[in-house]
């Protein structure tokens, strides 16, 4: 019955795709059924049913975009939605308007799940505009984790100013100051070619504000980098460039008036598997009765400070963890107990992979020493990694995982397969 005139007695009219070129087909018509819109649409049903129920066989939805009307009206009909870039926003947009949660949560599954710098910014004024904070909180830790990325996507030349602020106000930031600036310096001569007006230091410093400018964390820039890429510029002003230079050469100790620390940036990320497996493949990582635990023993190269440990997951699911970690001296560092979790899809294209991180109180580890981890999971079959890689760098970081030589069971986690997908750590 979906899309097909049998039985139908309505018919919804909408514009045909912008790429529709065919004056005759500027409106496109999909039959429908009113008994079956209205079962699963509380607004389709006040359209047909209401006191102010529409009577014509031909029902305009103006505001609609067709392929986002069709893909709502497979869900309704079929519990099937093929979802992609290109139509994603606008099958949100109509799960939202005719009230429909499942596709709404469908939408938003594929948006956490194909998240990246190049779409974030346009994914994070939809999510603000639908109120979705967790697919908001998403987007802002793709910004806070790549940065240099997102910046220099083709989407960031052309934000709302008010976001530009927002970004260049957060400390979590993972970038240099000078390529921030750079980036930054850039919005603003296309701002300026937007508004027809000539990109010279003084229009650009107008738009930008003070709000922004000040910013800018210019005293933690290399003194070669300010000079190469920040006075050429003439965003700042005289008296700013001549209270800068005597501070990079430790000439002026009062404030400057710009944030003199570096941005403190999010924590580092160590992933340990070359391959990921997704729950429903050959029965997933399992957690039987009686309940086993997971171990890995691990060590670096440089003193960090680790801040939590990334677990696999499945959709939806809950999971219930103890863990552990100690030293070579068999002193525990970190302890949680019976601590419950919900699974979210992995933060970056990845096919039904889903995952929960483990945040603890950050836990030093000495350069050399060795650690183990040691977990107990409570709950359903889980998503995990194969082809472990023993040693990894990551930010100049150099870990090294292996099998515990004390762990017993032979289906639980080792150097090559099982859980324990990241670490997630800041320099000393």
């Amino acid at each position: 019955m979906f899309n097909n005139n049998l039985l139908s007695d309505v018919c919804l009219v909408i514009p045909a795709s912008s790429d529709e070129s065919d004056a005759k087909r500027r409106k496109m018509v999909i039959p429908v059924h009113k008994l079956v819109l209205s079962i699963c649409s509380p607004v389709f049903f006040a359209m047909f049913c209401g006191e102010m129920a529409e009577k014509s066989d031909f029902i305009d939805l103006p505001d609609c975009d067709y392929d986002g009307v069709l893909e709502m009206l497979r869900y309704i009909y079929s519990e099937e939605v093929k979802l992609n870039e290109s139509n994603v926003m606008q099958v949100l947009y109509v799960a939202k308007k005719y009230i429909l949660p499942s596709l709404v949560d469908e939408c938003i599954d594929f948006l956490l799940r194909n998240l990246d710098p190049t779409n974030v910014f346009c994914v994070l004024s939809h999510a603000q505009q639908y109120d979705e904070s967790n697919l908001v909180d998403r987007c802002w830790d793709v910004i806070d984790r790549k940065t240099e990325e997102v910046v220099k996507s083709e989407g960031f030349a052309t934000i709302e100013r008010s976001l530009l602020e927002a970004i260049v106000q957060r400390d979590q930031l993972s970038i240099r100051e000078v390529e921030l600036f750079k980036a930054v310096d850039l919005w603003a001569t296309k701002e300026c070619e937007r508004q027809g007006l000539a990109a010279d230091g003084s229009v650009k410093r107008s738009i930008l504000g003070d709000q922004i400018v000040k910013c800018i964390h210019f005293p933690a820039m290399v003194e070669k980098d300010f000079v190469s890429a920040v006075l050429d510029c003439k965003i700042l002003t005289n008296d700013e460039v001549y209270d800068l230079m005597k501070t990079f050469n430790g000439l002026l100790t009062n404030p400057v008036g710009f944030p003199e620390d570096r941005r403190v940036g999010t924590c580092q990320s160590c992933f340990r598997f070359s391959a990921l497996l997704p729950f429903d493949f050959d029965d997933g990582w399992r957690y039987g009765e009686p309940l086993r635990y997971d171990y890995l023993e691990f060590w670096v190269d440089k003193d960090v400070i680790l801040h939590g440990i990334r677990l696999f997951g499945s959709k939806d699911n809950q999971y219930f963890v103890d863990m552990k970690i100690r030293d070579q001296n068999k002193e525990t560092l970190m302890f949680l107990e019976d601590q419950c979790f919900s699974s979210r899809p992995l933060p970056w294209k990845a096919d039904k992979i889903d995952v929960f991180d483990v945040l603890f109180d950050p836990v030093v580890l000495r350069r050399n020493n060795h650690y183990v981890v040691k977990a107990l999971i409570d709950g359903p079959a889980s998503c995990y990694g194969v082809g472990g890689i023993e040693t990894v760098q990551c930010n100049g970081v150099t870990f090294h995982f292996s099998e515990y030589k004390l762990r017993k069971p032979v289906d639980a986690t080792d150097a090559f397969c099982g859980q324990f997908a990241e670490f997630f750590f800041r320099p000393v």
